[in-house]
């Protein structure tokens, strides 16, 4: 059964492209899980859940295993409304623990609600498996304490396949765990604790000490675990099911909780090519499966992601003050190129982006010029140390937040959609968007040069639009955008923040051609705005538009209240348009897909323009739309 999942995931994934080493890493231990417990009813919580394919394909998804993914396919993590077998939806890391937990103690509240009053009672499993990497969050570590004061019964599966914080597994190992996970020893164990409570305190605590030590002697690590109130057992070979699968039925079985069960893997476990490469294959695009060559198409022009890590480089080559920070991301923002010229200045936090956050703040209470590379949706869970440890005390920290607007194949966990809401609102904060590859390099000098407060800068997943690049990032005036294109006698003016200026362009073109002439502007900055040129813009157009890669409650908004503050919609004669991204989450599809479903393409901005020019207004609305008014005389 393992080596057929395991043949189809690799078949699968070199169709679509997904995470592959970490789903081959648990091929084994998701085989195991699903023969020993009864899923669904016993409850099977995958962190991030990107290792989830072999699961998929278990639970009546392998029909649809080739759609991942996809346009109208399966997604690539976890999702409730997907199947019965997912009851937890994860694509960020370390909720594993907390969602069990909660899901094991609305079991032990249904079992004391059905023993008041007679009924069954639930022996329902909630098993959180959790790979070591989550395990560096302080969210798994507040859900592991809560759990061990608790005492509810509940098992987490600690996947360790990377950091190595076992000693080697074999036979005895093996044997160690089973005898520990069983019922006979933990019987006993129990029973020692109740006899110990008899003894003298002084003399009780010396034999629970004396036997902690023994079990370190025996099992290796999982002391601290101990501490926190678990009943440890491990560590076991994740890919020996004669060793894993006792184990695992000795704790389903077991009556105390929780428990956590150490388990080693291999990511990439069973393909050579992942085996042999340095990140084990953890995400691919299509590939061949004999060769393991991936089918990487040659870009039109360099990543936002690469751009920034190349302007960053030249700002450390430049200043010794810079330093960059990431959360376990180095690859994926750029800070993978900084690590290779400047490795001193480079820091990987792990996933702790609250932590990354207010370590970005004290080194700039000493002086440094420290830039926070992370995506936008990660940054979401640092809120509170954004808002308390960096804006409010106005510290110059600059926020590079990748992946803003839709994102594509990951959907909607992974899309950068409401930053600019959940920054703009915060007094001190400065906000840009870049709108091409060149304007990034610009904002990067911008975020470099500015020590007077926070400041952010957002940019898209992909390529540029294959602008020519400066060899130097000017710096950018603070608050002020550019009119990129001014129409004579210009009746509609298309106010763009963010790489959508390509389509405003577009639109411009295509409404040009109808005899709507048109001035299409650059915000640059969400805050502080650009109060001359949006009233301006206002006072001049008989149409404006603002157009966003974010959701309602940004820059639009920004906008609005400016235009609202001064006035400027009183006398009525400027008809005002906020396009952002639908206020819902998208499904995972293409990124052009996406933003033509949420209106945000070129043809969609011109259809806006025309409905709010003063003459679409005057058209007679069908019949069925159409309320009649009584009017009071005047």
């Amino acid at each position: 059964m393992a080596d057929a999942v395991r043949a189809e995931m690799i078949d699968a994934v070199s169709i679509t492209g997904g995470h592959l080493g970490s789903g081959l890493g648990v091929v084994e231990l998701t085989v195991a899980l699903h023969h020993v417990f009864d899923t669904p009813d016993d409850r099977i919580v995958w962190d991030v859940g990107h290792q989830c394919y072999p699961h998929k394909i278990l639970t009546e998804r392998r029909d649809r295993i080739r759609t991942l993914r996809q346009g109208g396919g399966l997604s690539g993590f976890t999702k409730r409304s997907e199947s019965v077998y997912d009851p937890f939806g994860a694509a960020h890391s370390s909720t594993s623990i907390s969602a069990a937990l909660g899901m094991a103690v609305a079991r032990d509240l249904d079992n004391a609600t059905a023993k008041q009053t007679g009924g069954a009672q639930k022996r329902r499993n909630a098993i959180a498996v959790i790979g070591d990497g989550s395990m560096s969050a302080g969210m798994a570590y507040e859900a592991l304490n809560n759990a061990g004061a608790l005492h509810s019964r509940l098992i987490v599966i600690l996947n360790d396949n990377d950091m190595s914080i076992a000693p080697p597994v074999g036979a005895m190992s093996a044997y160690l765990a089973r005898l520990a996970s069983g019922g006979a020893y933990q019987s006993l164990r129990e029973t020692a604790k109740q006899l110990g409570k008899l003894l003298p305190k002084a003399l009780y605590q010396r034999a629970a000490a004396a036997e902690e030590y023994a079990r370190s002697l025996v099992v290796g690590g999982g002391t601290m675990f101990e501490e926190m109130g678990f009943h440890y057992v491990g560590p076991v070979d994740g890919h020996n099911l004669d060793h894993l699968l006792p184990v695992l039925k000795n704790v389903r079985d077991a009556e105390h909780g929780p428990i956590l069960l150490h388990v080693v893997t291999r990511k990439g476990k069973g393909y050579a090519p992942a085996e042999a490469s340095a990140d084990r294959y953890h995400g691919v695009v299509k590939f061949d499966v004999v060769s393991g060559v991936q089918a990487k198409a040659k870009p039109n022009a360099p990543a936002y992601t690469r751009v920034f890590g190349e302007s960053l480089i030249k700002a450390a080559d430049a200043d010794d003050k810079v330093v960059a920070i990431t959360a376990a991301m180095p690859g994926g923002t750029g800070i993978d190129l900084f690590g290779k010229a400047h490795p001193d200045k480079t820091f990987d936090v792990g996933i702790a982006e609250q932590h990354a956050v207010t370590f970005a703040g004290g080194l700039a209470t000493e002086g440094y010029r420290p830039f926070v590379a992370i995506y936008s949706t990660f940054l979401q869970r640092a809120y509170d140390q954004v808002v308390h440890d960096v804006a409010l005390q106005n510290l110059p920290v600059r926020f590079c937040l990748d992946r803003a607007g839709l994102v594509g194949a990951d959907g909607a966990t992974h899309a950068g959609a409401f930053d600019l809401a959940y920054l703009c609102c915060l007094p001190n904060m400065t906000v840009m968007a870049a709108a091409d590859e060149a304007e990034l390099v610009h904002m990067v000098a911008t975020a470099h040069a500015h020590d007077s407060g926070p400041i952010a800068l957002r940019y898209p997943r992909g390529e540029g639009v294959g602008v020519e690049l400066p060899e130097r990032g000017e710096v950018l005036a603070i608050g002020k955008g550019r009119v990129v294109r001014r129409d004579a006698e210009a009746r509609v003016a298309l106010l763009s923040l963010g790489t959508r200026l390509s389509e405003a362009l577009k639109a411009a073109d295509a409404l040009s051609e109808q005899g709507v002439a048109v001035t299409v502007a650059d915000a640059r900055f969400a805050k502080p705005l650009d109060e001359a040129l949006i009233l301006e813009l206002a006072r001049e157009h008989e149409v404006l538009i603002t157009i966003e890669e974010g959701s309602r409650g940004g820059f639009g908004a920004m906008v609005l209240h400016l235009l609202a503050e001064r006035g400027a919609l009183d006398a009525g004669r400027v008809r005002v348009r906020t396009m952002t991204l639908p206020d819902s989450y998208q499904d995972h599809d293409s990124p052009e897909k996406m933003y033509a479903e949420a209106g945000l393409d070129a043809a969609t901005i011109v259809k806006t323009a025309l409905d709010t020019l003063p003459e679409a207004a005057g058209k007679a609305e069908p019949a069925s739309n159409v309320v009649s008014v009584r009017r009071r005389p005047r």
